[in-house]
């Protein structure tokens, strides 16, 4: 792995950018109420990221399994909808949840995160859902520190998730990032023998993009028609959140919580 450090004025450049992320979020969650499509919510997006002299990261990223160039600025995933989710002229309904991944670079410099946003009123187990998939980065934000080993973070929020009766998506995982949106290394919210192979050990310097994907029903996941879209095979709820990350000698530094 070719894991690149960041020096403190280059994470203080990616706080611009996760900043910008971060507003764009909060935006976005108050307009996502019923009756508003995935479309209105994307040009949003896209709207306020060039405003503010920036790029939208996911715009055009190439396809594969024979999908084009991805053609929103964000991915906005509805209910069963995992990540990837293509903005359309679906309507947001009461009830849903509504997971947004974005990601910008600006001056050079990448932020990348996602939330779930609960449209009103939802049954209990989802919201039990979307609140364990939040704690679970709660829980690697309070153990990074230079010197861990993912490992441990990673079977913690596994053992949480799993505990609470939850399930943790494989087949996607975070990364590293900086001057581009996927770095080295690959961050799981699991362990895996080629994890516990080629642990890796936290050191000062180090920005990650760490996003736990939990679904209410079984880890398995498979892929839509759209090519781009992944879906819970169960078709039963999916969250996603994320924050970048930055490894500071006195533990995790969040960069894309809009300070």
């Amino acid at each position: 792995m070719a894991i690149r450090l960041k020096t403190p004025e280059q994470i203080e450049k990616m706080r611009l950018s996760g900043r910008l992320v971060h507003d764009v979020l909060q935006q976005l969650g108050k307009m996502a109420v019923p009756g508003v499509t995935t479309l209105e919510l994307d040009k949003e997006a896209e709207r306020l990221t060039l405003g503010a002299g920036a790029q939208c990261l996911f715009k055009g990223v190439p396809g594969r399994y024979g999908a084009g160039p991805f053609p929103g600025a964000a991915c906005i995933s509805i209910n069963e909808q995992v990540v990837h989710g293509i903005p359309s002229e679906r309507k947001i309904r009461g009830g849903d949840i509504v997971s947004i991944d974005f990601g910008v670079r600006l001056s050079g410099w990448c932020g990348d995160a996602a939330d779930t946003f609960i449209v009103g009123e939802a049954p209990a187990d989802v919201r039990r859902l979307v609140g364990v998939t939040r704690n679970s980065l709660a829980i690697a934000l309070e153990m990074i520190r230079p010197g861990e080993k993912w490992s441990n973070i990673a079977l913690a929020m596994q053992e949480y998730i799993e505990g609470e009766g939850f399930a943790v998506v494989r087949e996607f995982v975070g990364h590293g990032i900086g001057t581009e949106m996927h770095e080295d290394p690959k961050v799981p919210n699991f362990v895996s023998p080629e994890l516990r192979a080629r642990d890796i050990v936290l050191k000062e310097g180090m920005v990650l993009a760490i996003e736990p994907m939990v679904n209410m029903g079984s880890c398995a996941v498979e892929l839509a028609a759209d090519r781009w879209t992944v879906v819970t095979k169960d078709r039963r709820p999916s969250a996603h959140y994320e924050h970048s990350v930055a490894v500071r000698s006195g533990g995790a530094d969040v960069l894309t919580d809009g300070r």
